[in-house]
């Protein structure tokens, strides 16, 4: 059996903290700006911190794992 929890967990959060997708930290004008679909290279940043932050508490803390498969 395959666990595809860290691949489920890493693609999920990849895709909401896609910086200016749902929101940017920090945005252009303001601190938090939602929806602007764009992004500067400190946003980047703070959103890959916040991604590993997230990734490694729910993985390696939790410990979520999800196993597929029948045989």
């Amino acid at each position: 059996m395959s666990d595809w929890g860290p691949v489920f967990i890493a693609f999920v959060l990849f895709i909401l903290l896609s910086p200016g997708l749902l929101f940017q930290i920090p945005g252009k004008c303001r601190i938090v700006e939602f929806g602007n679909f764009q992004t500067s290279g400190i946003s980047i940043l703070i959103h890959a911190v916040i991604f590993f932050a997230i990734t490694a508490i729910l993985l390696v803390a939790i410990g979520v794992h999800m196993y597929i498969g029948g045989d």
